[in-house]
């Protein structure tokens, strides 16, 4: 994914200041991605790749190890986050297909964020509302009984409210800079 203006140089300082205070020794490593990625959101292929070169390991070592442990995310979280429940309850009542649904709305497939990093969307194992099935997460929110057309509903919503922040702060924009004449 690429890098929106500024993040290289976050994602740079990140890193060197995760690693003033670990060790800098290879079995330090999954604290040292745990850290930046709890300060980022994800572990972007530049910090990997930074980390790799302070610790004098592989760039492959590194990618291997974020890649294994489902901690670790490679994407950043979008402004808005949906976690599909795919559980052995919300799996059999619909919810492969409510995953599907979100994947054609949004335009993007599980796991990953959309370019503009207003939607990302995820697979998560169980969010234990079984009788609720097929469940969906919506910046943490659950919603239940998702169908398409409830995922149509869902996507509309989060489109209203964005639009509605918009005006907002625009109009606000406008009165702050009407004040000041």
């Amino acid at each position: 994914m690429q890098l929106v203006e500024g993040e290289k140089e976050k994602i740079i300082a990140c890193v060197e200041e995760v690693l003033k205070e670990d060790p800098k020794e290879r079995e330090g490593l999954i604290p040292i991605l745990q850290k930046v990625q709890k300060e980022l959101g994800y572990l972007p292929a530049l910090a990997m790749e930074m980390i790799a070169g302070k610790l004098n390991v592989p760039a492959a070592d590194v990618y291997g190890l974020a890649t294994f442990y489902n901690q670790f995310r490679l994407n950043p979280p979008g402004k808005h986050q949906v976690k599909v429940c795919m559980g052995t309850a919300c799996y059999m009542v619909g919810g492969k297909v409510a995953l599907e649904s979100f994947e054609r709305r949004m335009e993007i497939k599980e796991g990953e964020t959309s370019l503009d990093r207003l939607y990302s969307l995820e697979r998560v194992a169980c969010v234990g509302c079984c009788t609720m099935a097929p469940v969906v997460v919506v910046d943490d929110v659950v919603e239940g009984k998702v169908t398409p057309t409830r995922v149509d509903g869902i996507m509309l919503a989060i489109n209203e409210n964005e639009n509605s922040e918009g005006k907002s702060s625009k109009s606000l924009n406008k009165e702050e800079g009407e004040g000041d004449q």
